[in-house]
């Protein structure tokens, strides 16, 4: 009988180590399951998170080219070298030669862009020309340092390019004959201030040159000159002259109080959405901020 107790008692103790060993085996099982699908989900956060924070872009390439105004110069300049530090697989050619040739190029496929210091013709727009406008300047009335005239009325500058006046001392200057200094003709310059003093083919010029630095050499260098430029390009090697008592400045031109000013358009053969992707990502880049914080750089006002 003792024999048969103690006999059952070691029983139960196997029994009880039994399930302790069994009920250790499933709680290290549990925890692994556990630990495994936290990992899991952690590797799954992970994943969506690095996709969020680098999405896919693609490497913007190829060409682009730009051909028209002179007095578009500098802020093409400008443009083009920031766009291709922004997108390296891009390059962006500019060439000067002047409003009309930019506008032709465009029109006849030889360029991407023309650029037109002036409105676009109603004739270019009926060849599918669209005028997208990116700036607006001021055109500054300049004259040779010594010149003792410091402001000019719409009627007395318009009777200097006409040819009715040809001696400063009939405007308070020296005696003096004006040398009339203007810009060749197909200029986008010379169009825009004709036309705002509505001089079309009515001026009297001494010189028609071909580029504004020429027109500032020109007016720098020359007694009793008085010549016409872009805003962005006055320095002191020359005097400017107030027009009805206006100084030609960003804030006069936007209040409307200078009346020489006119755009600077980036003339596309059909509308930006139709050009390729490099065009397409220029135009976007001039009309963000900091396309017109660019255009401010180079002196000029934003188109809007």
């Amino acid at each position: 009988m003792k024999k048969n107790i103690v006999k059952v008692l070691a029983l139960a103790g196997m029994a009880v180590m039994t399930m302790g060993a069994l009920a250790g085996c499933g709680s290290k099982t549990t925890e692994t399951k556990a630990a495994d699908s936290t990992t899991s989900a952690s590797n799954e956060t992970t994943s969506a998170a690095d996709t969020t924070a680098a999405p896919e872009t693609k490497d913007l390439k190829g060409s682009i080219s730009m051909v028209g105004s002179t007095s578009m110069e500098k802020l093409a300049t400008a443009l083009s070298e920031i766009f291709m530090e922004k997108h390296p697989g891009v390059t962006v050619q500019a060439e000067f030669v002047g409003s009309g040739a930019g506008v032709e190029a465009v029109t006849n496929g030889a360029s991407d862009i023309g650029n037109a210091s002036r409105n676009l013709k109603e004739e270019e727009k009926a060849k599918g020309i669209i005028e997208n406008i990116v700036a607006i300047d001021g055109i500054a009335v300049v004259t040779d340092p010594a010149n003792s005239v410091s402001d000019l009325t719409k009627d007395q500058l318009i009777s200097i390019y006409n040819g009715t006046t040809t001696n400063w001392k009939d405007l308070g200057g020296a005696d003096q004959p004006i040398v009339v200094v203007g810009r060749e003709s197909g200029s986008g310059t010379r169009s825009a201030f004709e036309e705002l003093l509505k001089l079309e083919d009515a001026c009297k010029y001494s010189n028609e040159l071909d580029s504004t630095g020429a027109v500032m050499a020109k007016a720098a260098s020359t007694p009793g000159s008085i010549g016409y430029v872009s805003l962005d390009v006055l320095d002191d090697t020359v005097k400017t002259i107030n027009l009805e008592s206006v100084e030609p400045t960003a804030e006069n031109i936007k209040a409307g109080s200078y009346f020489l000013s006119r755009p600077f358009v980036m003339a596309t053969k059909g509308e930006i959405s139709e050009q390729n992707d490099a065009v397409k990502a220029l135009f976007d880049y001039i009309y963000s901020d900091e396309g017109k914080e660019l255009v401010k750089s180079v002196g000029l006002i934003p188109a809007n």
